[in-house]
């Protein structure tokens, strides 16, 4: 794992980076149990859903591909339309080497979408972000409404706070623990303001306390650089939509969208803190 390279992983995906792992946490979610020697087949991509920095994993499991997305800013009511240029992406990865005029019908892994909820701010155990939420209201043709939307897509949010939907920790230890730890750095940031210094005790509370303890002894370094990047991310990301930024960039401006992901980019990998970064893009 190199915690330096192009793509960075979040803590969460580094954590579930095996097949067993996600078959145990899939379950999990789903409240489920499968025999353990159902495969799992990893196929995520990387720099669609969260700039260059992964936060997404997605796999296929029993003719399903799961896409699931930890998220620990405020929720973004887009997701839905996110998830749905990923999943295009990954069927397009999919059928590449075959035809879509074949006179053979094609089949496709079932789809289904989970956002993790992580984040600080109070939100419910569960939700459903629906793309039809965002459909504009179409004007009267003179045609009869229809029931169902034509095209839709459904997100489950789940929280994985500790404390929160406790069955689904109960099943996942790896989860559970891992709610644990960000609550600790968390707890231990309240102590003190700068995170770094809050993420070593997390660590070492968590190694005292058999947490993560044996991905923290064969990780501990790559920890602190992943929390790191991942929450000045998070923080800089809502300063961004906070100005404004971030509805500017995604009206169809590609290049003006890359140019500012490179200059994000680029203050994160110098090591910038959040609030070093909130000032250089304030001046750009």
């Amino acid at each position: 794992m190199n915690a330096n390279k192009k793509f960075k992983n979040s803590l969460f995906t580094a954590l579930f980076d095996s097949p067993d792992l996600l078959r145990e946490l899939y379950c999990a979610l789903e409240e489920i149990s499968l025999p353990p020697d159902i495969p799992v087949t990893i196929n995520t991509l990387e720099n669609v859903l969260f700039m260059d920095f992964n936060n997404d994993i997605s796999f296929e499991i029993g003719g399903k591909l799961i896409v699931l997305v930890e998220h620990q800013s405020t929720i973004n009511p887009n997701m839905a339309l996110r998830f749905l240029f990923y999943i295009t992406r990954v069927l397009e990865k999919k059928v590449r080497s075959r035809t879509l005029y074949s006179k053979k019908r094609l089949l496709i892994p079932s789809p289904e979408f989970f956002v993790l909820y992580n984040g600080a701010e109070p939100f419910p155990d569960s939700a459903v972000l629906r793309l039809s939420d965002l459909f504009e209201k179409p004007q009267s043709l003179g045609l009869p409404e229809k029931s169902n939307p034509q095209l839709e897509l459904e997100v489950k949010v789940i929280n994985i706070n500790e404390g929160k939907n406790k069955n689904i920790a109960n099943r996942c230890k790896k989860l559970a623990e891992y709610s644990k730890f960000v609550a600790k750095v968390r707890d231990f940031l309240k102590e003190q303001s700068d995170l770094a210094e809050a993420v070593k005790e997390a660590v070492k509370y968590c190694q005292k306390y058999d947490i993560l303890n044996e991905f923290l002894e064969i990780h501990g370094s790559e920890v602190l650089n992943m929390i790191l990047t991942e929450w000045n991310t998070e923080d800089a990301i809502a300063f961004a939509r906070e100005e404004g930024r971030e509805e500017g960039i995604e009206e169809g401006r590609e290049e003006a969208r890359e140019n500012y992901k490179q200059q994000f980019l680029e203050l994160i990998n110098q090591g910038l803190t959040a609030e070093e970064i909130k000032q250089r893009i304030s001046l750009m």
